[in-house]
């Protein structure tokens, strides 16, 4: 199973970009989207995702243009969950699942706190409630991959200036403990399972050049139940994918 998570950023500038020519080329059984800014009755390029084989199941925020995440699928899923039953985080459109005989896969996008004191609170809320709606989840649902645009830099590897963003959103000590904790608590962060190598980034700011220097934040994860670590085959970072601000990870399970 071919599981690919892409925060595009806004799914009509992304198809904009030849975005559906690249999820062809891909192949991939499950897409994981977040950020899409979009209802699927905004997007007029549904018949050509059909077209690829794709069931497509939407969450976006009530607020327009803004958050948001959708699946899409090759296989039909045994059952979809919309949203987490936390409703300041459901109306905007946070998270998705869709539920396999092997897996269940889900697509979260995580608050931003970038950008002030009143969004860091929040993140940090979506995180305490967030964390503890997946530790229910697990234990409901033991294989999980839960894959997104965390909004987080879990270590120094995954930032490429750890000392001057010490005090950056994204990298603070508490949001890093976070992470450490959810680790902890029975996950896989898949792509370190499979590459400890530093400079391998999903973000980079659109001022500065900063991509073309390669000065970037690892922020997008496919996070895994530990139950799943011997069916991690393959995880790859595409940098060379350039519809958005962020790239996708890809994520390849054999059962």
């Amino acid at each position: 199973m071919k599981i690919i998570t892409y925060n595009v950023n806004g799914i009509r500038s992304a198809i904009n970009k030849n975005w559906l020519a690249w999820l062809q080329a891909t192949d991939a059984d499950v897409v994981c989207l977040q950020e899409i800014k979009a209802t699927k009755e905004d997007v007029v390029d549904l018949q050509l995702v059909e077209q690829l084989g794709y069931e497509h199941y939407w969450f976006p925020a009530e607020k327009k243009g803004y958050s948001g995440t959708a699946i899409f699928t090759k296989r039909t899923p045994n059952r979809i969950e919309y949203g987490c039953g936390i409703p300041d985080f459901d109306r905007e459109g946070r998270c998705i699942r869709v539920d396999f005989d092997e897996v269940s896969v889900m697509s979260v996008y995580f608050p931003s706190g970038s950008s002030g004191d009143e969004r860091q609170v929040f993140k940090y809320r979506f995180l305490d409630e967030f964390g503890k709606y997946l530790t229910l989840l697990k234990a409901t649902y033991p294989k999980l991959v839960i894959c997104g645009d965390y909004n987080i830099c879990h270590r120094p590897i995954d930032i490429h200036n750890p000392k001057s963003n010490a005090n950056s959103s994204g990298f603070l000590p508490e949001e890093r403990e976070w992470m450490e904790n959810f680790v902890e608590s029975g996950f896989v962060d898949t792509f370190r399972h499979m590459n400890k190598e530093p400079h391998n980034y999903t973000w980079w700011s659109f001022r500065a050049n900063a991509r073309a220097k390669n000065l970037g934040w690892r922020i997008d994860y496919a996070m895994a139940s530990k139950e799943l670590t011997d069916n991690i085959k393959r995880v790859a970072i595409l940098p060379e994918a350039k519809h958005s601000d962020h790239c996708p990870v890809l994520l390849e399970l054999e059962f």
